[in-house]
């Protein structure tokens, strides 16, 4: 990604960071892992994982160095004991290899030193098969970060960004082809020095780094993490959000015929992350079809759209190997069944709560997911429809009852309920 004009040099490196977060926001995919070099790369890092709504970690690399040439950089060693010589610097200065070992030996253990005081006994965030942005205050000649794209890149992550404030041409054109994309807000023509570029350029202390380290940590290492979703589906944009718990078991679209923020679906959604579910929760109307009222909606429109949403699902780490399930209530339990029925080797269970579930028609041949339809109230007419439509279904099937529709609304609990018996349901079949 080509830099854009800025102004420099910038107040300090939190200013640098926000600016250079909205670039990558672009490009990070849906649950990035930022990593950056300490410890003026954790200031700059710290902003991105704040934006991204990311987690942070280190990658620690020591840069190797002679005592009669301590100004030049030789190469790095990284956290997990690599070395990733300067060969071009080496040949200049007619210095081999073989010299280098008491110096190497030296930056290891300084790496081990630093390892430790950031992470402690902790291990580097999960990173094979997720978007990983990999940031430091600026690049002179590209070494360090060299090192550590490639320590990364041993993780087999889905895709590498580096994202830089300010970098030499130099350095930008040596590090193209360490990373799948690159993001710089400024190379300038004649660079000279790192600190040139920031009127605050003061050294970033160990304390600092750890305390940046340990806020921004645990947003995706403990708790839910949170991420906006933009589904496309025959021509519509579909609204979503995706939360993800720290361990995850199985991803469960959920959609209903009301919005995905009302009080019902937050509350099935809560229940079904404890028991260590990743939740999509997809708007199946846009805001134009919500307010005209014009569009027809059927099963097969809905079934279409949760389809989307599955795939959506697939591309998206760290959900895409987790098996998924489907949540319909409402309008949408039978666009549940049509959109299991469009994926029998892709949907893993289903779970509808209320609506006219026979309304999925000819689809429900094709569904091959355990299913369990959850009935409200004892209406006799609507257990009927409910028992012909498992009928139809050739998986395993179960019927409950619970609460009718005016308890739900205004007894919360109930819904909470609703995500027992999913969640039982999910355990048992995914």
């Amino acid at each position: 990604m080509s830099p854009l004009p800025v102004s420099l040099p910038f107040p300090d490196r939190t200013v640098a960071g926000h600016r250079l977060a909205e670039r990558v926001r672009a490009v990070a995919g849906a649950a990035p892992v930022v990593i950056a070099l300490p410890g003026g790369g954790v200031a700059v890092g710290a902003e991105l994982a704040r934006v991204l709504h990311a987690p942070l970690d280190v990658a620690v690399v020591d840069r190797i160095t002679l005592p009669d040439h301590p100004d030049v950089e030789l190469g790095a060693v990284t956290e997990d004991g690599h070395v990733c010589y300067d060969d071009a610097a080496l040949a200049r200065l007619r210095i081999p290899r073989s010299r280098l070992s008491d110096a190497v030996a030296d930056a290891r253990a300084r790496a081990a030193h630093r390892r430790e005081a950031y992470r402690g006994s902790r291990a580097m965030p999960q990173l094979t098969d997720r978007d990983v942005v990999v940031v430091d205050d600026g690049a002179a000649t590209g070494g360090t970060a060299r090192a550590a794209l490639r320590m990364v890149r041993r993780h087999r992550p889905a895709r590498l960004v580096l994202a830089l404030p300010v970098a030499s041409a130099e350095a930008v054109e040596s590090l193209r082809a360490e990373a799948d994309r690159t993001v710089t807000l400024a190379v300038p023509d004649h660079f000279h020095s790192l600190d040139r570029w920031y009127r605050d350029f003061g050294e970033v202390a160990e304390g600092r780094v750890a305390a940046l380290l340990a806020e921004h940590r645990d947003l995706g290492e403990s708790g839910d993490s949170r991420h906006r979703a933009s589904v496309s589906a025959g021509g519509a944009e579909l609204a979503g959000e995706l939360v993800v718990p720290s361990v995850v078991r199985g991803t469960v679209v959920l959609a209903s015929g009301h919005g995905r923020l009302t009080p019902h679906n937050q509350a099935i959604g809560t229940v079904l992350r404890a028991a260590g579910y990743a939740t999509l929760l997809l708007d199946l109307l846009t805001p134009t079809e919500t307010g005209t009222g014009t569009v027809e909606v059927t099963p097969g429109m809905l079934g279409e759209r949760l389809t989307a949403g599955v795939r959506w699902v697939r591309r998206t780490p760290p959900v895409a190997d987790a098996p998924i399930a489907l949540l319909g209530t409402g309008q949408a339990a039978p666009g549940a069944l049509d959109a299991a029925g469009r994926q029998p080797g892709e949907v893993a269970a289903v779970v509808t709560h209320g609506g006219r579930v026979d309304l999925a028609g000819e689809a429900l041949t094709r569904v091959r997911a355990p299913t369990l339809i959850l009935v409200q109230g004892a209406d006799s007419f609507v257990r009927e429809l409910a028992e012909w439509t498992l009928g139809q279904l050739t998986a395993p099937t179960a019927l409950e009852v619970v609460a009718g529709a005016e308890q739900l609304l205004h007894r919360p609990e109930e819904w909470r309920r609703v995500g027992v018996r999913a969640a039982e349901w999910f355990d048992r079949h995914l």
